[in-house]
């Protein structure tokens, strides 16, 4: 198993892609006046990484689209998108929350609730688990938090559930290190002890070692000094 750049798992046995959260043609549900950009650009990602690898097949995790509601260009360019995908991969759709099992019929075609690869089974990750299955999700948009707004993906690995990072560019994600993204995990019973962190930008992955003491590391509080008490925004002066 390899966690690849820009955020994309790879299971060698099957040689399967898997990847999760794309949101094909946000731009346009949300009625924004913008190009399908993101689209083209998780495309290109998830073909190289198709070269690299000499995978098989690629496994989507749910949230394909943003939403059923586009335009019919849209929709053209999200058909054109998996052609694309197919003409490389058996590309298998596992319907997310934002296209459902049917709403998302018209652009995306057949969808499945699960698939299993390795012992593992890949799903959406809006649901509960079942007892005893160790699972493959998407749906939390994992991320380390940087500072200033910044944010990088990152995948959350332990032994019962793998969290796949979402593709789309759009999202900031939910803080690995947070206290809600321990609660969204109750349901696979994750121990940070056990939990470990990679993160990926576009070129590269980071392991981050356990969560636990990532966690520790910067939720620490810091040390106050004469620095911190220096202004750190311009502000008019008042006579």
């Amino acid at each position: 198993m390899v966690a690849l750049p820009p955020g994309i798992l790879f299971l060698a046995g099957s040689r399967t892609l898997i990847a999760a959260d794309v949101h094909f043609a946000y731009e346009d549900v949300i009625g924004g006046a913008l190009p399908l950009w993101s689209t083209a650009q998780i495309v290109g990602s998830l073909l190289s990484a198709a070269r690299e690898m000499q995978a098989r097949e690629l496994v989507l995790l749910g949230d394909v689209i943003h939403g059923p509601l586009m335009s019919e260009g849209a929709a053209a360019k999200v058909g054109a998108a998996l052609l694309a995908l197919r003409e490389v991969l058996v590309v298998h759709i596992i319907a997310g929350n934002h296209e459902g099992p049917t709403r998302g019929a018209a652009v995306l075609g057949a969808t499945t609730e699960s698939e299993e690869r390795a012992g593992w089974e890949l799903e959406h990750g809006d649901r509960a688990p079942r007892a005893g299955v160790r699972c493959i999700i998407g749906h939390l948009h994992p991320s380390l938090h940087l500072g200033a707004g910044a944010s990088i993906p990152a995948f959350v690995v332990a032994a019962q559930v793998i969290v796949v990072p979402a593709l789309t560019p759009y999202s900031r994600g939910l803080n690995v290190c947070s206290d809600e993204f321990l609660q969204a995990l109750q349901p696979w019973d994750v121990r940070t002890t056990d939990a470990h962190v990679v993160a990926a930008d576009r070129a590269r992955v980071y392991p981050f070692g356990s969560l636990r003491e990532l966690r520790r590391m910067l939720r620490a509080p810091r040390r106050r000094t004469a620095a911190a008490f220096h202004r750190k925004f311009l502000r008019p002066d008042r006579s």
